[in-house]
């Protein structure tokens, strides 16, 4: 049996600022935008290539907005950062780890991402 993460809450304080700087500065799809209710407007946010998307919106969870952090693993740590300051994003130079190379950011709430290019001992063949 298969077990899948597919979508991660992600708690903000604004919607539409952060739809844009998910969508337009970080490079995420915008899968949906749903106003279901009143109190609850579903916003599903995909990074290329993955299988797990991201949602924000309001009533899609009760954490505390800027406290959550997640991890993504991308091919290249040095083009990763590159895209994102190429867009405006506030990233942290290439932290070389015995467990992979990492770029840092954080979203307009504070919630923070790592970005880690795994390395080539850790790829399975």
């Amino acid at each position: 049996m298969d077990w899948k993460i597919e979508l991660v809450p992600v708690p903000v304080t604004d919607v539409d600022a952060s739809k844009d700087f998910y969508v337009n500065r970080v490079g995420f799809n915008a899968d949906h935008d749903h106003q279901v209710t009143p109190d609850l407007r579903f916003v599903q946010l995909t990074p290329p290539g993955s299988a797990c998307s991201v949602v924000i919106g309001t009533g899609t969870t009760d954490m505390v907005p800027g406290s959550q952090r997640i991890q993504i693993v991308v091919p290249d740590a040095d083009a990763a950062r590159r895209h994102l300051v190429d867009n405006g994003v506030d990233a942290s130079e290439v932290t070389p780890l015995d467990w992979g190379r990492f770029v840092y950011f954080s979203d307009p709430d504070g919630n923070e991402w790592s970005l880690q290019q795994m390395p080539p001992e850790f790829i399975p063949n």
